[in-house]
């Protein structure tokens, strides 16, 4: 819709009693129409740079020497980065990344369009492949050591002998694909090749094993440590065959425990070719240890990474209240000097006794009072 088919709506109204609504539309409706040019997708392209490259933008098919007006994120940009119509960015990094827009003249009317990426080509990826669930097969893996800043595609091809197999992609992880064994036991090698392309570049790795040499269980699950009643120096750790190993009985795995007291630094290591469980019995009385385990085939592969660490403490004993003999004694000479003697006291007041009758009641008062504090001496 373009400002003249507004004005031409606006004209259907020509009596109307207040003409300020009518204009009212007029210059909302060229408002719109501007807003619409300088958004619409005429002209939309995406393009790719290098970090540090110049870049010109032309403005569609503008003349030099037209009357444009550019835009960064619907930002206007100086003229000082035209040359013409033509916009100049030099030495561009990752902040120049954007939408950016050629309008012509004061009309607004969108020219030319695009999307500016900039980045840097791919290095060589890191590809790694696993099998932590033999023998069902294994994955592979990858990434890139640095981001590129701009969209990466991926192709991985794997060859066995003259075969080619399929790599599943995972959904999650995306950088994840994964290869079903169709023969076990094979002396033939893999052959994987990882190639990376943006628009800027590409680049490739390629990987070549046999099938034991990628045998990697995934680490021991459930791992518990707990103390041994009445045992001092002893833990007791029991854990669980990891959930992906999906066959232990045919293709048993062997465990490697190592465990420290948090107070040093230095491991001390217990291989084990079967069970999921050992008892500790070198542990430092009272102290906290730190345990952990890893597995591996029996056979073929390599150890997996430790699992989650642990940590328990061997059993003390829980101290008990004892009475000492000085204890016994402190408390027995508090009792008996508990009782003091009330302060002396005149038991008879000769002022007050007549008579050697009360005198001789007087002397039997105190020799009952004195037989009656001896009791409590």
């Amino acid at each position: 819709m373009n400002v003249a088919v507004f004005r031409s709506t606006a004209l259907v109204f020509p009596k109307m009693a207040n003409p300020v609504p009518s204009a009212c539309c007029v210059v909302l409706a060229a408002v719109v129409v501007v807003y619409a040019q300088r958004h619409s997708q005429q002209d939309s392209h995406i393009q790719y740079e290098r970090v540090g490259a110049d870049v010109t933008m032309k403005c569609g098919s503008m003349d030099w020497d037209a009357a444009v007006t550019w835009t960064a994120n619907g930002t206007d940009i100086d003229e000082s980065h035209l040359n013409g119509s033509y916009l100049i960015l030099k030495n561009v990094d990752l902040t120049h990344s954007g939408q950016y827009s050629c309008y012509e003249g004061s009309s607004w009317h969108l020219k030319y369009q695009t999307y500016l990426g900039v980045g840097t080509p791919p290095k060589e990826p890191v590809l790694m492949c696993r099998s932590n669930n033999y023998p069902k097969g294994f994955y592979c893996s990858w990434h890139l050591p640095t981001p590129t800043y701009i969209p990466n595609f991926f192709n991985i091809s794997v060859i066995h002998g003259m075969r080619e197999m399929v790599c599943e992609k995972d959904i999650f992880p995306k950088n994840r694909c994964h290869i079903k064994y169709l023969q076990l036991f094979s002396t033939v090698k893999y052959k994987v090749t990882l190639t990376v392309t943006n628009a800027l570049g590409k680049n490739s790795t390629t990987l070549t094993f046999d099938e034991f040499a990628i045998v990697k269980p995934d680490p021991p699950e459930s791992v518990v440590a707990k103390p041994v009643p009445n045992n001092p120096r002893r833990l007791e750790v029991s854990w669980q065959n990891p959930s992906s190993w999906p066959d232990p009985e045919s293709f048993p795995l062997k465990f490697f425990l190592r465990y420290r007291p948090l107070i040093l630094d230095q491991w001390q290591h217990v291989e084990l070719s079967d069970g999921t469980s050992h008892t500790i019995t070198d542990a430092y009385a009272g102290k906290e240890y730190i345990i952990q385990v890893a597995a591996k085939d029996n056979d073929i592969g390599t150890w997996s990474d430790w699992s989650v660490a642990v940590h328990a403490t061997p059993w003390t004993e829980e101290p008990k209240h004892l009475t000492t003999e000085a204890q016994v004694t402190e408390t027995t000479s508090a009792s008996t000097s508990s009782f003091m003697p009330p302060p002396t006291t005149k038991i008879c007041d000769k002022g007050a006794v007549v008579g050697s009758g009360a005198v001789a009641v007087c002397w039997t008062a105190g020799l009952v009072l004195a037989a009656y504090g001896v009791l409590f001496i």
